[in-house]
């Protein structure tokens, strides 16, 4: 099959469902001058899809009923709601395990024909592994959840991991930080195959690595909430020099693992394909030195790269293994061959773009990845933002960030098959 980017494209189909013809204005070359391009539905693809997606532990609710266990989530948000800005948390959401019928009949009325969603690992097997029981009712749950889609003319896309381990592995063995998360992932993954893949044609192992790796366990800030004191003292243990690195490394093996059970046992008969979905930021050298062209490099390696890479050639980015050394773990042979090509295409999300200068003396004392690379990260250059605000302090519409992300990503990466899982504008909610 030809390697082509396809896009799965969240909260701008709702202007298409309402509006036939929109008029954009573009920036010609030359000052003074705009043009104004019709721009419809009708200018995709037939084939192309747009998606609306959420996850588990955010939307689903239902949190402690018909037999689903808890998952750290539910474990952090509630032992340190402190550390939830208004201390809510996933027992109800949007409910939509009690709603989801209503809500797709919204995204059938909004011409949506995809829908990606997340598997909660805790729903369908409360103590994270197939020998400790199955949860018929979450079995039961997904596939009139799957059924309902179809039905509606809406492609499902599943997504295995986001960022909800067990608690009851996180209890056994500290979850992603014990290489024994990768076989539970693994048998996990198989039974999701068995019991959905009639009906699935998309899978994704893991939603984000990146982002469980570092929030989790450098700064500390999402679940499971670890770091190194010096980083974050609401962080009641952790090492943020070396955990994510751990984490990071485990999430690619159980990825490894479940994308060859799919190809081994499912692929030949369901006639699906299986992914990961990685994020990233684009990332503009902040001045024209040959210093901050390296910086913006390191940034894209450390944030996309860390993943990537050993997707694609089977070992870290050589940036990281300068820079981290003996912290950043090691693949065996067999490992390495395993990880290499273990996907049949690549979700992307991309939310911004900052700056990227060097930092000229590294950090000697409280090491942690963050810190790493090496790089100053920021929004704003000569006065100026990188690009229009939005309703995060963190986030900025670039749109030419997606550009070049994917253009970077097709030429460095092989040209592989893409699928842009995840790319919106936030903005604050008004009633």
């Amino acid at each position: 099959m030809d390697h082509h980017i396809s896009f799965l494209l969240f909260l701008s189909v709702l202007v298409f469902s309402f509006f036939p013809q929109i008029e954009l204005s573009v920036t010609a070359n030359f000052p003074g001058h705009k043009i104004f391009v019709p721009f419809n539905r009708s200018s995709f693809p037939v084939d192309f899809i747009f998606g609306t997606a959420s996850s588990a532990y955010q939307y689903e609710g239902a949190a402690n009923k018909n037999g689903r266990g808890p998952s750290i989530w539910d474990t952090y948000t509630h032992k340190q709601s402190e550390r939830i800005t208004d201390r809510s948390n996933g027992d109800v959401a949007v409910d939509f395990y009690h709603r989801y019928k209503e809500d797709i009949k919204l995204m059938k009325f909004e011409g949506l024909n995809g829908f990606r969603f997340s598997i909660s690992w805790s729903r369908i097997l409360p103590y994270g592994k197939q020998s400790k029981g199955v949860n018929q009712e979450g079995i039961t749950f997904y596939k009139n959840l799957i059924n309902e889609l179809l039905a509606n003319g809406i492609q499902p896309l599943v997504t295995l991991f986001h960022w909800d381990t067990p608690q009851a592995l996180e209890d056994e063995y500290l979850g992603f930080l014990s290489p024994h998360i990768v076989s539970d992932f693994r048998d996990y993954a198989d039974l999701c195959f068995k019991e959905f893949g009639d009906k699935i044609k998309l899978w994704t192992t893991i939603n984000e690595p990146w982002t469980y790796a570092s929030i989790g366990y450098d700064s500390g800030k999402f679940a499971p909430g670890r770091c190194s004191a010096w980083m974050n003292n609401s962080c009641v243990s952790g090492d943020s020099a070396t955990e994510p690195y751990i984490v990071g490394h485990h999430m690619l093996l159980a990825h490894a693992e479940a994308a060859k059970v799919y190809r081994t046992k499912y692929k030949a008969l369901q006639k699906g394909e299986i992914g990961i979905v990685l994020v990233s930021h684009w990332f503009e050298q902040y001045s024209k030195t040959k210093e901050d062209a390296k910086a913006a490099k390191r940034a894209i390696d450390f944030m996309f790269g860390w993943f990537i890479d050993p997707l694609t050639y089977g070992d870290y980015p050589k940036n990281m293994r300068r820079l981290v050394q003996d912290r950043l773990p090691k693949f065996t042979t067999e490992q390495a061959e395993m990880v290499k090509g273990s996907y049949d295409f690549l979700g992307l999300n991309y939310y911004t773009s900052n700056y990227a200068s060097n930092i000229v003396s590294p950090y000697k004392v409280n090491i942690s990845y963050s810190r790493d690379s090496q790089v100053n990260e920021t929004t704003e250059r000569n006065g100026k933002l990188i690009g229009e605000p939005t309703g995060s302090s963190v986030f900025f519409a670039v749109p030419e960030g997606l550009h070049k992300f994917l253009v970077y990503t097709k030429k460095k990466y092989k040209n592989p098959t893409i699928y842009v899982t995840e790319n919106v504008f936030d903005f604050f909610y008004q009633e």
